[in-house]
């Protein structure tokens, strides 16, 4: 009868872990769900999904944050007006060292792009993310949704 039991709560302990594991995000990449922040006010602004195809991460809003913009209303070219949800603000990133780099970042607050890299830190939990025109950059932390 003991063994029984033992085996049962064995299962029960393997299908839980089964479960589990899988939703658990890999740290050592960029690839997920990360939370955005306004550069200027720190305020929560969108979640962007990060995927990998042929060794490239591209970054696509799946989720807005806050009440703003909900359409690119500053961007040009085949993005203008169009919604802010399933757009890719980030593309052809590629592995370099422990970064990825040589992408575009767009920011949707004023339709401009740059040139992209980002990083992990704190374990793979934020994301360093930087855009670079000329000698110029600016860098935010975005946090691993999951």
């Amino acid at each position: 009868m003991t063994g029984h039991i033992f085996t049962r709560l064995l299962g029960a302990l393997l299908l839980a872990t089964a479960l589990v594991l899988p939703a658990a995000a890999d740290n050592t990449s960029p690839v997920g769900k990360w939370r955005t922040f306004d550069p200027d006010t720190g305020v929560p602004k969108t979640v962007v999904e990060i995927t990998e195809a042929n060794g490239e991460l591209t970054g696509t809003v799946i989720e807005l944050l806050d009440d703003g913009e909900t359409t690119c209303t500053q961007c040009e070219g085949d993005k203008k007006d169009q919604p802010l949800v399933g757009m890719a603000i980030l593309w052809d990133l590629t592995k370099d060292g422990d970064e990825w780099s040589g992408g575009t970042i767009l920011r949707p607050a004023n339709g401009k792009t740059a040139n992209a890299s980002i990083e992990l830190a704190d374990g793979g939990n934020k994301l360093e993310v930087t855009g670079s025109k000329g000698f110029m950059s600016r860098s935010q932390t975005w946090e691993r949704v999951e």
